[in-house]
């Protein structure tokens, strides 16, 4: 979700009913580095607790020297991905990348579990392709390095998003670990997620994507067209509050998203990506029905 879960969305979220938020992937080597741009992510309020802090890597020792920078920000808990797809994240050997190689696995998992005190959790796929599922090594060598709890998306990397995340998987493991297990994808409805979790034994499932545009997936209860109105914009303000009129323009990508499913979303979707100003929003908004 990088590019999407900033602070103002997970306050959002949170407000709605999620039951803890995770910040977007972030990379341990621009932590250790003090890189600006970085740091930034790094930032979350009060509102968004329970919160994870999510790093990638491929060196341990990066990652645990970034784990101890993190600790001093307390977060809730620290979150190893291991499961990114983007070939950006996966081409330097971080993200999913991680379950191609077990040992490399074990090695960053135990360096950041031993480096703090918080809880440490990873993110994981079901293996890198369909030949290569992978997930029982996968969770013993997490369970043995002192790993919390996993979330796992039911798909492989080389699927990325598509097919069907695999819940039959994910159940699976659920019963194979003592560790709690969150399953992940194609939760489209509260009702879907209350579903998937009687279903799979997992502890919680986490969403995604399917929450852009939609918060009250966290909840069930979606507001008449004025409740959703005031939700865009509340949402531009805190954009605007944490970017100045950047904001507006960052905001763009989740507008179109509250207004997929209205009858003349087409049209209000053209002038939602051309606002430039919270004046402009309003203005779109007043044609929506």
């Amino acid at each position: 979700m990088a590019g999407y879960t900033d602070s103002s969305f997970r306050q959002i979220c949170m407000s709605q009913g999620a039951g803890m938020t995770y910040t977007e992937l972030i990379s341990a080597e621009g932590i250790i580095r003090n890189n600006s741009k970085t740091t930034d992510l790094l930032k979350f309020t009060e509102s968004e607790r329970p919160i994870a802090i999510q790093i990638f890597g491929s060196d341990p020792a990066v990652m645990s020297k970034a784990a101890i920078i993190i600790e001093k920000l307390s977060p809730d808990a620290i979150d190893i991905n291991m499961g990114c797809c983007a070939p950006k994240i996966t081409g330097s050997g971080s993200g999913a990348a991680v379950l191609c190689d077990p040992v490399k696995m074990s090695k960053i998992a135990e360096s950041v579990v031993k480096s703090v005190n918080l809880p440490v959790s990873a993110k994981i796929r079901i293996g890198w392709d369909l030949n290569s599922k992978n997930y029982k090594t996968t969770v013993k060598i997490l369970e043995d390095s002192g790993i919390s709890h996993i979330a796992v998306h039911g798909r492989t990397n080389s699927q990325k998003y598509s097919g069907i995340s695999d819940w039959n998987i994910i159940s699976e493991i659920a019963g194979l670990t003592p560790m709690p297990v969150i399953g992940s994808g194609d939760i489209e409805s509260y009702d879907d997620a209350c579903d998937k979790l009687k279903q799979s034994g997992c502890k919680a499932v986490m969403i995604g994507r399917n929450a852009v545009g939609n918060p009250w997936i966290f909840s069930g209860k979606t507001p008449d067209i004025k409740g959703i109105k005031n939700m865009i914009l509340k949402h531009v303000t805190m954009m605007m509050e944490s970017y100045g009129n950047y904001g507006v323009i960052l905001s763009r990508k989740h507008l179109v998203k509250y207004i997929h499913d209205f009858r003349n979303s087409s049209s209000v979707r053209q002038l939602m990506v051309h606002a430039e100003t919270i004046d402009d929003v309003n203005q779109a908004l007043t044609h929506l029905m």
